[in-house]
């Protein structure tokens, strides 16, 4: 029950990242600085943390030993999911991209025989797929749906697709991504360490990207820059540090790391009261009322299955 909390902490900060790009995108900001200086930014944060107790020297031998490993699946887990959450934003509203993003709850229950196959005891799901944990991940699902119901409505088919695809991509990623090097690192490396050394692993995609953006856009103005700095820390540091700690605390367990990763359905949640409050955005009414509901429901149910676990 405790990564189910920390879980939900980590899904608060990380609906920052959902309004403060959607703001940034109103105020005329390119998606490409909005993703590229999360991550730049982040690089002083972890650095310190992971100096302040002394596993620096640690965390470089890892990346030395597998840095093709840690450069492919680092991109992979940072890089194409944060990149295209960016793009999206400028496509629809800040709670129907967070909808959206809840794909990777179904993704992580998808990608369980990918790494678990012999951790799930026979019969107990399709595939090596705990068909509970599906289930319930699905009744989310379908509350993500219920929410954009209303929203596609007056979205045109173009901007619909642009605003999906790129963060059915991210969903799929971001949990790719994280399994893969949590199996790279093999519980070597602690949650700081392994997060630093993703961000240092994926800047060589943040910094060809920066250059596509001086090219193309030209320089970020003051306001992105300051709102790309409270992403970093508030979504970049806080929130990836406590969702990977979660993760950390289900030791490898497919069905309680399913629940965990079903905890950040509560991002939609945080994400419609932060716009409606911060961008005087209308309160979403009807079917998205409904799905909100559905959200929470299938969220508590995840935890009673992993607590019974």
């Amino acid at each position: 029950m405790q990564a189910i909390v920390i879980g939900i902490a980590a899904s608060l900060f990380f609906a920052s990242t959902f309004v403060l790009n959607r703001s940034m995108d109103l105020a005329g900001g390119s998606w490409i600085w909005s993703a590229a200086l999360r991550y730049l930014f982040t690089v002083p944060f972890l650095l310190l943390l992971v100096l302040s107790r002394n596993n620096l020297q640690a965390l470089i031998a890892e990346m030395r030993a597998r840095p093709d490993a840690w450069l492919l699946w680092s991109t992979v887990g940072f890089g194409l999911f944060y990149a295209p959450l960016c793009f999206a934003a400028a496509y629809g509203p800040a709670w129907l991209v967070a909808g959206t993003w809840q794909i990777t709850i179904v993704a992580g229950c998808l990608l369980v025989p990918v790494f678990f196959h012999k951790a799930v005891p026979q019969g107990a799901g399709f595939l090596g797929i705990p068909l509970r944990e599906l289930a319930t991940s699905l009744f989310i699902l379908l509350g993500v749906v219920l929410i954009q119901m209303q929203a596609a409505r007056h979205t045109a088919p173009g901007d619909l697709a642009a605003g999906f695809f790129p963060v059915l991509i991210a969903a799929f990623a971001y949990p790719l991504g994280n399994r893969k090097m949590m199996a790279v690192c093999q519980g070597k490396l602690d949650v700081y360490q392994r997060v630093l050394g993703m961000t240092l692993a994926s800047m060589p995609f943040w910094l060809l990207l920066s250059a596509y953006g001086t090219v193309t856009v030209g320089l970020p103005d003051w306001n992105q820059i300051v709102q790309s700095l409270l992403v970093a820390v508030c979504s970049g540091i806080i929130a990836t540090v406590l969702f990977f700690y979660a993760t950390d605390l289900t030791n490898g367990d497919a069905k309680k790391l399913a629940a965990v990763e079903a905890t950040q359905a509560g991002e939609v949640v945080f994400t419609i009261l932060g716009e409606v409050v911060f961008l005087a955005a209308p309160i979403p009414s009807g079917f998205s009322l409904a799905g909100i509901a559905v959200i929470i429901a299938g969220m508590v149910a995840h935890s009673i299955n992993s607590h019974k676990q």
